[in-house]
């Protein structure tokens, strides 16, 4: 919480950060904004917008002209720490029919587009019955389609979590079959039926409490200023950044980063990172290191 939030009530402080982060992305928000995104009375947006001058003076001035609250040059946030990443996600949030644009702090929305996913076939009774047995701590029945047989059969599998690989989602989980912990995906869950008392507990589930500790950098190959560049793109200091990932996820991230397979055999500008420091752990990962089943 930053400091203007002090002693609001929720509600009121959704609405003067609402207000903030219309002035900071906007450049401006009038009491209609207030009104269309929470349902307020007009005596209550007022009431808002003048609280919101009380608290934060120097941030914003009435514009006649526009008949709107335009942010000033001495702006500073007082009620929430402007987030890139959050404003960025709510774009692609309603790119991908996640969220409504109404439902949305954003105004006015720039034109935009997002590289499509396939959309994977998850059911939501299947959805339901994972998320049971985690709150649960149950094992459930599940009949599966894996990737190695021709056919689905039934298994066992005490989930405990949820993981995404950037891609797909799927359980973490103890197969009761081959005594270990995996990862089911949920789109190739087809159904599910019984439950009993889970067969493992998440404690025993190694790869997913520990941790690991990625140092990447430039591919060396680059030039000075390509480097410069990447260290850019990827908010690195000194050359390097690190990334924290669950030993369980490691070989997900590795993919997906482009990490798992040796930089030599790819062009520097395709390549454009490599791993600095490869922790003992990288190289032995997870008995699933496969990834899902």
């Amino acid at each position: 919480m930053l400091e203007g939030a002090a002693a609001l009530k929720w509600g009121v402080e959704r609405r003067l950060e609402f207000i903030e982060f219309r002035l900071f992305w906007e450049g401006g928000v009038n009491r209609s904004d207030i009104i269309e995104m929470f349902d307020v009375s007009v005596p209550q947006a007022s009431k808002d917008l003048t609280l919101y001058q009380e608290r934060a003076p120097q941030n914003a001035i009435y514009d006649k002209s526009a008949k709107r609250y335009v942010a000033s040059d001495k702006f500073t946030p007082c009620f929430l720490k402007p987030d890139p990443h959050g404003y960025l996600n709510q774009l692609r949030s309603i790119a991908d029919g996640i969220l409504d644009p109404s439902h949305a702090w954003l105004g006015h929305l720039p034109s935009f587009g997002v590289a499509p996913s396939p959309a994977r076939g998850i059911r939501a009774e299947v959805l339901r019955s994972v998320l049971s047995a985690i709150r649960q701590h149950a094992a459930v029945e599940i009949r599966y389609q894996s990737l190695s047989s021709s056919k689905p059969r039934w298994r066992w599998i005490s989930p405990h979590a949820l993981g995404f690989d950037g891609f797909r989602w799927h359980a973490r989980a103890f197969c009761g079959a081959d005594r270990s912990f995996k990862d089911f995906l949920l789109s190739r869950i087809l159904e599910t039926r019984a439950s009993k008392p889970c067969e493992a507990d998440a404690s025993e589930d190694k790869d997913w409490q520990q941790e690991i500790t990625l140092e990447i950098g430039p591919h060396p190959g680059l030039s000075d200023t390509q480097k410069k560049v990447i260290a850019l793109d990827y908010g690195m200091r000194d050359g390097k950044a690190h990334v924290r990932v669950r030993k369980a996820l490691l070989y997900y991230t590795l993919k997906r980063l482009g990490l798992d397979v040796d930089p030599s055999t790819r062009a520097p500008q395709d390549q454009q990172i490599v791993l600095l420091a490869s922790p003992t752990s990288a190289e032995g990962q997870s008995r699933n290191a496969e990834g899902a089943v």
